[in-house]
């Protein structure tokens, strides 16, 4: 299997803040974001896998602004790492101001998908290759990302994480 850069899962999801997705105070609803970024990652890891994937976990989510009504929002997806058949896929949501055209970034978030065969069963993906610094970055905190879940989930003893003990010893 061909390793691939993050560059080629690169998914952007540009679309406007209407009504009907917001809340008593005109703000995004967190659950519609969380929607979008859904469908963004899942482009993502297809993308990366060529396979149907399934989300497997929201690994995290930050709500560091709030996003209101009429804003442009853009979300940018990517795989980050992956694993025998999971991908991590980090997700960037930015906010464009409305009379200057400055973008900002507004949040961001985690989440793991699993490429399945037609049964539904896991099959193997692609290595991926960071190419840029933060890519990188990404790419190593993801097997510590990965190990933490694996540990918190009793699915690895501590002692196992290498990659998280390195990091206290």
């Amino acid at each position: 299997m061909h390793p691939k850069f993050p560059s080629e899962s690169l998914t952007i999801l540009t679309d406007l803040v209407l009504p009907s997705e917001t809340n008593p105070l005109n703000n995004l609803f967190g659950g519609e974001l969380l929607a979008r970024m859904d469908r963004a990652a899942s482009i993502a890891a297809r993308r990366h896998s060529r396979r149907i994937v399934v989300t497997a976990s929201v690994n995290h989510v930050a709500f560091n602004r709030s996003i209101a009504l009429g804003s442009v929002v853009t979300i940018e997806a990517k795989v980050s790492r992956s694993f025998n058949t999971s991908m991590e896929i980090f997700i960037d949501v930015w906010i464009e101001d409305r009379e200057s055209g400055v973008r900002a970034k507004a949040n961001e978030a985690i989440y793991s998908f699993v490429a399945v065969d037609e049964q539904g069963r896991p099959v193997s993906v692609p290595p991926v290759i960071p190419e840029t610094e933060l890519e990188k970055e990404r790419y190593d905190a993801a097997l510590r990302r990965k190990q933490l879940s694996l540990v918190l989930a009793g699915k690895m003893k501590p002692a196992e994480a290498t990659e998280l003990k390195a990091l206290f010893f």
